[in-house]
């Protein structure tokens, strides 16, 4: 039987050089077929906003929401390790709503651990979680958050001021006690050199190759997202065209009575 990953497992999966698998879910069924392919890590997201709920950024998204939506993925019973993500104005105001939001999405939600977006601005937001153990993930580069600073969802770290930044942003994280790391929209390069400098795992998107593992969004790899579709997402399936068949042919056999049969019905 499966066990249960943990945290020390994935620092044992960084020192050995085995990859890191994770995938956005946000719902009991999804969740169900996700954990059993084998995925290592699970992150409830707050993507939901935008390839759930429709919004055009993740600013809307609510500590309700993503208690809601991490509830419902912990119904699975997955045996991946379950990040919550943290959503705006949750951890950004002062320490003690900090900490006060990230214990919910443990204890309501059931989360193992939750993300916070941001570097050195962030680091003792990290630290006054772990020290209420709670395991912290961080994220730096581009953070979705903070998208009318950088202008819009835009590659980081380009120049050399802004790789030291992120270099900067690296160290703090992993000195505040986060046990890895997402990095999000940068060069390759520059992932590449914060993943061999740091002791902690790096997760990366659209970060390149060098990175100890990857996350995508369920959504965009099925083939199920409409909204966008960023050069770093690979589609495993286009399940889109499929749905939409499926509920053509519906359509055509309730209109031309051919649905419900006999087999359907009670008697």
């Amino acid at each position: 039987m499966q066990k249960a990953k943990t945290v020390l497992d994935f620092h044992k999966m960084k020192a050995e050089g085995e990859k890191i698998t994770v995938l956005t879910s946000y719902d009991f069924p999804l969740t169900g077929l996700i954990d059993g392919a084998g995925i290592d890590m699970i992150l409830v997201g707050d993507s939901v906003g935008v390839v759930v709920a429709g919004h055009d950024n993740t600013l809307p998204v609510t500590m309700e929401d993503m208690i809601y939506h991490t509830r419902a993925v912990m119904r699975a019973r997955p045996k991946a390790f379950v990040v919550a993500d943290m959503p705006f104005l949750s951890y950004q105001t002062d320490l003690k709503s900090a900490r006060l939001n990230a214990g919910l999405l443990v204890k309501d939600g059931g989360a193992a651990a939750v993300k916070i977006e941001g570097g050195v601005n962030v680091a003792e937001t990290i630290a006054a979680i772990t020290a209420m153990d709670i395991p912290v993930m961080a994220h730096i580069g581009l953070t979705p958050q903070s998208l009318h600073r950088m202008g819009g969802y835009k590659v980081q770290g380009k120049g050399d001021a802004q790789a030291e930044k992120l270099i900067e942003d690296a160290r703090a994280v992993e000195a505040a006690g986060a046990f890895a790391v997402v990095l999000e929209g940068i060069p390759m390069g520059l992932a590449q050199r914060i993943t061999e400098e740091l002791t902690i795992p790096t997760i990366g998107i659209g970060a390149g190759p060098h990175c100890d593992g990857q996350v995508l969004v369920i959504h965009d790899i099925l083939g199920l997202c409409s909204k966008y579709s960023p050069k770093f997402v690979k589609r495993y399936a286009e399940l889109a065209p499929i749905i939409g068949e499926a509920v053509a042919n519906y359509i055509a056999d309730v209109k031309g009575g051919a649905f419900p049969e006999e087999r359907h019905c009670f008697k």
